[in-house]
């Protein structure tokens, strides 16, 4: 990713290790995304990693969505 600013890159990424802490990685469907946990079975959608741009133009994985999973131990 790149980033074209006139602000300090201490200031960009001020706070980035807190925003990703408790962040994981899940598959849904076929649909790799990054989720942020909410409880033990709901997580909102941070984003999409996927190769398929099919999933990003479908909108049960908008991020912002709360989505339902079921963990695997």
């Amino acid at each position: 990713m790149i980033h074209y600013t006139v602000m300090p890159l201490e200031v960009v990424m001020e706070g980035i290790e807190e925003m990703e802490a408790n962040q994981v990685e899940i598959v849904v469907n076929g649909v790799t995304m990054q989720v942020q946990p909410l409880n033990s079975n709901q997580a909102t959608i941070v984003r999409l990693i996927s190769g398929n741009p099919q999933d990003y133009l479908n909108p049960q994985y908008t991020p912002g969505r709360i989505i339902e999973f079921q963990p695997v131990f």
